[in-house]
Parts: structure tokens; sequence; C-alpha cells
């Protein structure tokens, strides 16, 4: 093939994968379009995000990501990046001129996740061109776009920071079955940077490519060197530019949880295992010699690691315990595969298991090695689902190249096997199936926390908001949920939202529901909170004696006045402090 019919190659792919991502988000806006439109976005993190990217466009500092309606004063230090923002911000302030706030900021929810996925299906098909020839690519655009569930994380709406994620692992993935050369190396490495920069749970998946590049490294392939010296240099290069650029006000927080000196710490003494890796076996062919120095650099920096940013071996440790078991353990996509329902387990990693299958199959009929290093990213990212949910995200999209060649097979046995092979490649058949087979409560998945027992439907609906935005400003104490969209969609400040470093607040959330009356009024005095909200399924199990169980049972304190229309979703309750009762003598 010529450079000119190469170049219409990759245009034509780009193309087909830009043509479904705008049909399938034209779809999916319609579908959702009276939520979509009144931007009550599908997540919690996406309307953080954008009333982040809000806050940003207002006049707040670049490099200060804290919500200041959200905690204690001033403000909660998010664990996020800015390096997600720039894309939508970009958009709405462009556009905000032209057509209004609202509608920019419409269009820039519905148009960032449509690029994001078409960004993701063009990087699937050129890995499976690669791979598996012409006779692949487009068919893996197809399985990728309905591979349940990383289609989840592009729905129009989806503006937060895992739609990114994926397309900056698919450009690793895509440099890792690339010829061994610098350049390719270099592109990985900045990738893995960048990826880094915007959250850490990507973190297992980048060093699963890694120990790919270091087996042929192992085997002293050509160019294997160069392509780890140019990773290296990447991760390194990224990351120190990162922390000039990228740094934020929570840079000093004691915690790997995000973009924080620790983590930058950790990952910058990562990158000089490559390095070092490249240049200790420069003129050395023997595998053996190289397992031995290799085994050794790893040793040094792990340990280095450890003894620089020991935080990192628990990213979550500073979570309170209580809310640890009672929220963040029970959080949809961070449960493991085994805790979750049946039909939920199925339904995420039913098409990524077939991925690994298709892959290992295709390395052993093939023997071609690239084969073995997508094999090795896809078994991470199962390994990394048993112990989170989200890792099923990756799993799924990496599963396509591999399924794309299985039916390509298929097509020369006859239709019947044509057939089960684009059944078994359908990643969004995997959970209808499972719930029409084993019916079963779901867990709804989230990119966020969520508290156990409390839905995201009718209590966070459009309507609902409305009914609190058109109650004088105050400070709103509500189910953790709850308070992510009242932030987003109105003036309040907020006592408790699904983000782990707001220990205090989501504490004091907790204790004041689940706590006696005259606990909650202690807390309401001590937070001088304005309004109380309660969604009508959450608290289902609190205790009769508390808060919840008083509300939900139609009474409640004296000190709580019901407010604003009637809903039987969201109840809102004024906080009357003259009928507080009298603090406990001690």
């Amino acid at each position: 093939m010529d450079l000119d019919d190469l170049r219409r190659t990759r245009l034509g792919d780009v193309l087909c994968a830009l043509a479904l991502a705008v049909v399938m988000a034209a779809g999916w806006a319609w579908r959702e379009w009276s939520a979509l439109s009144a931007l009550r976005l599908p997540d919690t993190d996406d309307v953080m995000r954008l009333q982040q990217i809000r806050d940003w466009l207002g006049g707040q500092r670049f490099a200060d990501l804290s919500q200041h309606r959200l905690g204690a004063a001033p403000g909660l230090a998010m664990h996020w990046s800015r390096l997600p923002d720039l894309v939508p911000g970009a958009i709405i302030r462009s556009l905000t001129p032209l057509i209004g706030s609202h509608s920019a900021e419409l269009t820039a929810v519905i148009v960032w996740p449509t690029l994001l996925f078409a960004a993701a299906l063009a990087l699937t098909a050129r890995i499976a061109r690669v791979l598996g020839g012409a006779q692949v690519a487009r068919t893996a655009i197809v399985v990728a776009a309905v591979a349940f569930p990383v289609t989840t994380i592009f729905l129009p709406g989806r503006i937060d920071h895992h739609g990114l994620q994926i397309v900056l692992l698919l450009i690793i993935v895509r440099s890792l079955i690339s010829r061994p050369a610098m350049e390719p190396g270099l592109a990985a490495g900045l990738a893995a940077a960048a990826s880094l920069v915007v959250g850490m749970e990507t973190a297992p998946l980048i060093v699963a490519a890694g120990a790919a590049m270091t087996l042929e490294w192992l085997r002293a392939r050509p160019g294997a060197d160069d392509r780890m010296m140019g990773f290296g240099i990447g991760v390194g290069m990224g990351l120190l530019a990162a922390s000039i650029v990228f740094r934020t006000n929570g840079w000093n927080y004691a915690g790997c949880d995000g973009f924080t000196m620790i983590a930058w710490r950790a990952g910058v003494i990562a990158a000089f295992a490559p390095m070092g890796m490249a240049l200790a076996a420069r003129d050395i062919a023997r595998p053996l010699t190289r397992a031995i120095l290799g085994a050794i650099i790893a040793a040094l920096i792990g340990v280095g690691m450890v003894l620089v940013a020991p935080e990192c071996l628990a990213p979550y440790g500073m979570v309170d315990p209580l809310l640890a078991r009672l929220w963040l353990g029970k959080v949809g996509e961070a449960q493991s595969l085994f805790a979750a329902p049946l039909a939920t387990a199925i339904g995420y990693c039913g098409v990524m298991v077939a991925g690994v299958v298709a892959s290992a199959w295709r390395l052993k009929a093939t023997s071609d090695r690239r084969w073995g290093g997508l094999l090795i990213v896809q078994l991470v990212a199962l390994a990394l689902t048993c112990a989170q949910l989200r890792g099923a995200y990756a799993g799924a999209i990496l599963a396509a190249p591999g399924l794309a060649a299985v039916i390509a097979a298929a097509r020369a046995r006859g239709s019947v096997w044509l057939a089960s092979a684009w059944v078994a490649s359908a990643g969004m058949l995997y959970p209808i199936a499972a719930h029409a087979v084993v019916p079963a409560p779901s867990v709804r998945m989230t990119s966020g926390p969520e508290p156990s027992g409390q839905s995201q439907g009718a209590c966070t609906d459009p309507h609902a908001l409305a009914d609190l935005a058109a109650l004088p400003p105050g400070r709103l104490l509500a189910p953790l949920d709850l308070g992510a969209y009242a932030i987003g969609a109105t003036h309040f400040g907020v006592v408790g939202a699904p983000y782990h470093r707001n220990n205090d607040g989501n504490l004091a959330v907790y204790r004041f529901f689940l706590g006696a009356p005259v606990d909650g009024a202690a807390i309401a005095r001590h937070w001088g909170v304005r309004y109380v909200a309660l969604c009508s399924d959450a608290f289902a199990d609190a205790p009769a004696g508390s808060v919840a169980g008083a509300l939900r049972s139609g009474g409640g304190p004296r000190w709580l006045t019901p407010v604003g229309p009637r809903n039987r979703a969201l109840r809102i309750f004024a906080v009357k402090p003259d009928l507080f009762p009298e603090p406990p003598t001690r």
C-alpha cells in the first residue's frame, strides 16, 4: 500500500468512527433530552465537572480546583485535574457570546463526549488494522461502539475524565503494538503522563503496558531499547511539564488520590525504570542477563517509590472508617466483581472475558507477539475489574480488536458461525441477557462514590432541582449525591457530596440523618444549616429514633418545617434555629 492509499485508509477509519459516534450520540441525546436540555447530567461527577468549569470561566484561578460551596470554609480542594476542563471550557467560552451560556454549556456536554467517543473508535480501528488487517478494522469500530460498559462513559453529558482516560490508554496500546522505536515509546510515555495527571485509576494499566514493552526488551528485539528509553523520557518529561502547568492548590495534600506532589514523585521515580533498563542493557543481548538487570532496576525503583510515596499503597486511606463502611465500600464501580450482583457482574465482564479469549486465540494462531502485548493489558484490566468494577471500561474496549478478528474468521465458516461471533462480540447484549436470566437488583454504576440506598432518579430530576433552586440561598444538608446536584443547580452551600476528601462534611451528613434529633440539632447548629433535604429512597434502613427514620415516617423534629412544593421524591425542610433543643449539659 502506497502512502496515498494509507492516508485514505486512515481517513476512512476516522470518518467511519466519527459518523457512528455522531449517530449514536444523537440517539442517546434524543432519548434523554428532557434531562439533558436542563443540564441534569448523568452522574454526580459530570455535574461537578461542569460546575468546576463554570467557576474557572467565572474567574476562579486556573490552579484553584476547590469547590468553595462544599464542606467547611473555605471549601474542599478537589482531587481532580484541570486538564479535562480545557476542551469543554473552550467550547463554552467561545460559544457563550453567540448563543448564551446555557446553550453553550449544552453544546459542550454533548460535543465533548462525542468527540472522545469518535477518537476511541478511530484508535480501536487503527489498533485492529495493525493487528488483523483491513478486514478487521471497520468491524472493530462497530464492536467497540456497542462494548458495554465503556459506552456508558461516552454518553451525552458524560464530561468527566473517564472518557479522556480511555482515549489516552488507547494511544498507549497503539504505541505498544507499533514497530519498536523511540517515537512510539515517547508517544506512549506522554499519553501515560497525561493519564496520570487526569487521575490515578489507569496506573495499573500503564504498568501493564510497560511490562509488555519490557518483555520485548528482554528478547533484545531491535528498537526495544529505544522504545523503553522513549517511554521513560515521555513519562518523566510529561510529569515534569504537568507539575508546572497543572499544579493545583491541592498539590501539597498528604495523599496519592490525584495529581499531588506525592503522586508526582512516585511517577517520576517510576519513569527511571524503563530508562535505566534501556541504558544498562544497551550492549547486552542475552535474555537472562537482561532479566537480572531488569529485576534489580525494578526492585530499586519499587523500593524508592515506597520510601518517598508510601501513601500510594492506599490512595483512599485517609477516608474515615465510618464513611468507608457506610459509603465508600458501597460505591457501585468501586465494588469488586465478586461483591456485585451476579447479573451486574456478567454484564460488566462478559465482553471483556470474550475479548481475552479472542486475543489469546489470535496470539496462538498467528504467533504475533503484538497480540501478546494487547493480551497483557487485557488481563490486567480483568484483574483490576475483579478488584473494582471500573476496570471493565478499559477491558471492554480492548476486547474489540480480538473479537473483530473472530468475526472475520467466522465469515469463512458460514452464517451460523458468523451470527454466533457477532452475538458473542455484542457487549450490550450481556447485561440484557444477564438480567433476563438472573433477575436480581443491580448496582447502579457511577464514576463517583454513591451512598447506600440512594437513587439519582426523581430526587435529582430537573423539577426537583428547580424546587431547590427557587428557595433563598443558604446551606443545605442532604444525601451526598443530591449535594453534588444541588451545587450545580443552585447557589447553595452544601455540607456533603460524594467526594472522599470531604471527611468532616460527609460524616456530618450521615451522623445527622442516622442520629437522634438532639444530635441532629447540634450538627445543624454547628454547620449553619438553613435547609435539609431528603430523597424518598435515601436512608431506608435508618433507625426508628433517628432524624431520617422520623422524617420517613411522616414526623420529624419540630425544628424542621416543610417548605417548597410537595414532591413525593424529594422533601425539603427549613431549619428553625429558635426551636432547637437546649444542648445537653456534660
